[in-house]
């Protein structure tokens, strides 16, 4: 009876083969299900591919109803005259385009399900190279004795670096997973850490005040800004490419004392104070816009309104008005390319500062065409968001309601497509990068949401929370692709690398974690 029992445990291989076939079987039996459900649709419409801009990409089509998405991504290769087969998204009205056109055609409301009038089908360019799901812890980093508050990888994904409430910051080698060197010098909790989008020199600022300059690769403290005369809750680099020929990227930081300094971190002097919050700034981000005046800085806190800066003399341009409460979280539709400066998700060398910036300003042209022009987007204590292009117009393009409770993080997708938000309802909503429509609201979490971040494919979307876990969602399939628990406490930082090999995360319990596929 025994040996029955185990034999019923574990099947032995001709089981197991035959097991494997009849599966096979199956797939195959629903392959083939589905190419006669295509070929039994009868019927042609008529199809007119779009940009997300509305752009006509070639002429009226008539094609059969039963066409798959992956014909659809053909036929549209064909028209671009694209040299190899790029990966698109397609959108009939308000749905996706999941299997065949067919099935989308067929949730249109009852007055558009006609097959004589032309349907619009907007495509979207996806990012051609895949970025894997984390799915494993690789590496616990222990070192910081008190809670690790935020993490940064460096431009080019080789050093990993952390602020923690122990009043250091750490730079860990990312080819070994180990400590690489322990900068000391702040005198409180450190709130922010930020890499030059070069990849040089490392930011850090927080309580104490002064916000300290690391050199990226040694660990050695450069200079020390002293000026803020409160905590320093945000900083963040000027664009690689606004800055003037020969010069090294400025740094803002943003500060309790209701000011922004704009630093030069070079000789490690303030440049200019921008003045006119009302109430602790708590947010700060450098726009790649407007080159000829180094770019734009837009500033949020406590005082609900959003000041747009002209960088090169400090005056104001605009300010923005419509939250009711506190601003938390101030997003671009370009951050990413920003932040990464020159790099992208391969390996590159350059030999100068001055190939870093001629290769971040073809990068940044190419990721404002992608995703339509520079947008900013606000999330509040409110519980609301507004999306902006704050140089164009003062009124907002959209204002988003939906969460019960506040707005901690947003964040846009890389190539702009979507963004999501973080709430402390436990939820992260996802809505449309370009008109601010909402799309989904992904629901796992059993705590507040405290931080997301993208992957660099734009695919995945990655949280933690105040539940001590770190969960990743696929965008495409709106569902939860892996549930990560591993940290002790509540996880407040979160990042994940550009090329997309690893997630950092950091939490109260003093560690950070790496996770990789």
């Amino acid at each position: 009876m025994a040996a029955a029992e185990l034999a019923g445990a574990r099947p032995n291989k001709r089981r197991r083969v035959a097991d494997k076939q009849k599966a096979a079987e199956v797939v195959a039996a629903a392959k083939a299900a589905e190419v006669a459900e295509t070929l039994a649709v009868d019927g042609q419409a008529l199809v007119q591919f779009v940009d997300p801009d509305g752009n006509r990409a070639g002429p009226e089509l008539d094609v059969p109803l039963g066409s798959s998405k992956d014909q659809l991504c053909t036929l549209l290769n064909q028209l671009l005259e694209n040299g190899e087969d790029l990966p698109y998204s397609f959108h009939l009205e308000d749905t996706e385009i999941v299997s065949s056109l067919a099935s989308s055609f067929g949730k249109l409301a009852g007055g558009k399900m006609s097959t004589e009038r032309v349907l619009q089908i907007t495509y979207y360019p996806l990012a051609v190279f895949r970025v894997r799901p984390v799915t494993r812890c690789t590496s616990s980093l222990n070192g910081h004795t008190e809670a690790v508050l935020c993490v940064a990888f460096s431009p080019d994904c080789t050093r990993l670096a952390s602020g923690s409430g122990d009043a250091t910051v750490r730079l860990w080698d990312l080819g070994t997973e180990l400590p690489k060197h322990t900068c000391q010098g702040h005198q409180g909790w450190v709130l922010a850490v930020t890499w030059s989008p070069d990849g040089s020199k490392l930011a850090s600022a927080g309580m104490d005040k002064i916000v300290m300059i690391w050199c990226g690769r040694s660990g050695k403290l450069l200079v020390a800004l002293k000026g803020h005369s409160q905590p320093v809750t945000c900083a963040c680099w000027q664009p690689l490419h606004a800055v003037a020929e020969g010069g090294f990227p400025q740094l803002a930081t943003a500060s309790k004392d209701n000011s922004v300094r704009l630093w030069d971190t070079n000789g490690g002097s303030c440049i200019r104070t921008l003045s006119s919050h009302s109430a602790p700034v708590m947010q700060v981000r450098w726009s790649g816009e407007r080159v000829e005046q180094g770019g734009a800085v837009y500033t949020a806190g406590r005082d609900c309104v959003i000041k747009v800066w002209n960088p090169s003399d400090g005056t104001m341009i605009t300010e923005l008005k419509g939250h009711g409460h506190w601003v938390n979280t101030l997003a671009l539709n370009t951050d990413y390319v920003l932040r990464s400066g020159p790099y992208t998700h391969e390996d590159q060398k350059f030999k100068d500062l001055e190939e870093k910036r001629q290769a971040a300003k073809t990068r940044y042209a190419e990721a404002v065409s992608l995703c339509g022009g520079e947008r900013l987007l606000s999330g509040s204590d409110d519980f609301t968001l507004f999306l902006w292009k704050p140089l164009e117009k003062k009124t907002p393009i959209t204002r988003m309601t939906g969460h019960q409770k506040i707005v901690n993080q947003v964040a846009f997708s890389p190539d702009g497509r979507w963004f999501a938000s973080a709430s402390f309802d436990k939820s992260i909503r996802l809505w449309d990068g370009r008109t601010g429509k909402y799309v989904h609201a992904f629901r796992g979490h059993v705590g507040d949401v405290y931080q997301l971040s993208w992957s660099a494919d734009s695919r995945l979307l990655i949280t933690a929370s105040k539940d001590s876990t770190v969960k990743l969602w696929d965008i495409a399939s709106k569902k939860l692709q892996e549930d990560l628990p591993g940290h002790a406490d509540e996880v407040y930082a979160v990042d994940w690398s550009l090329n997309g090999a690893r997630v950092a995360t950091g939490s109260k319990d003093r560690t950070l974690k790496l996770w990789r596929h």
